[in-house]
């Protein structure tokens, strides 16, 4: 079920549905006010509009979802040929035990 969420960022309310868990949410939040402040609390925080903190987060969180995709894809390739390998280990074992005679 839907529930609304509001939440106040950079001095700016902000409201949105979502039918994620409650914990879910809360992690989301943190990460985005975590790297909001950390992209306006720079040395040139105060020359940096709040659309632009905004857009480097979003910078920042794309980098890290295009990050973990990577890594997901690269361990999805790992897994695929470690099974394989086992797979054909099975096989030619099974294969052998098949061709011992049995007394």
């Amino acid at each position: 079920m839907e529930r609304l969420v509001r939440f106040e960022l950079l001095g700016q309310p902000f409201a949105f549905y979502t039918g994620a868990p409650e914990e879910e949410v809360n992690e989301i939040l943190q990460m985005v006010k975590g790297l909001v402040l950390e992209n306006s609390s720079s040395d040139i925080a105060g020359s940096i509009s709040v659309s632009k903190v905004a857009v480097l987060a979003s910078l920042n969180m794309a980098s890290k979802y295009v990050e973990l995709k990577r890594d997901f894809e690269a361990y999805k390739d790992d897994m695929e040929t470690r099974l394989l390998r086992l797979t054909e280990q099975i096989s030619g074992e099974l294969a052998e035990e098949k061709k011992i005679p049995e007394e």
